[in-house]
């Protein structure tokens, strides 16, 4: 069974994601996604947060993978959010609010 998270944005809304490893495939599906570092067992840290209209597209090749990798992330969380572009910005927006991850400077 795969592992979920629950990440709270700047709102204080929680959104739960199903973390995978680094280069999972993943359904050609709209979606949320955090590239993360664990930090001690079972404690993340977002590097890089984004949403997507494809996440079997958007995570093949990442511009952002490099950067991630290099402030450790070995994950990717995700979920998929079939609903419209803007709500899935909303999210993103409240997450990197919350947590300014590294690699979205």
């Amino acid at each position: 069974m795969a592992k979920s998270i629950k990440w709270k944005g700047g709102s204080g809304k929680t959104y739960d994601y199903w973390i995978c490893p680094i280069g999972a495939d993943f359904k050609d599906e709209p979606g949320n996604y955090i590239y993360a570092a664990e930090t001690t067992p079972r404690s993340w840290r977002p590097v890089y947060i984004g949403q997507t209209s494809s996440l079997s597209e958007r995570l093949a090749d990442h511009e952002k993978e490099a950067c991630a990798t290099r402030n450790s992330a070995t994950h990717i969380h995700t979920h998929t959010t079939p609903s419209d572009e803007r709500l899935r910005r909303a999210e993103e927006d409240d997450l990197i609010e919350k947590w300014k991850p590294v690699c979205n400077g």
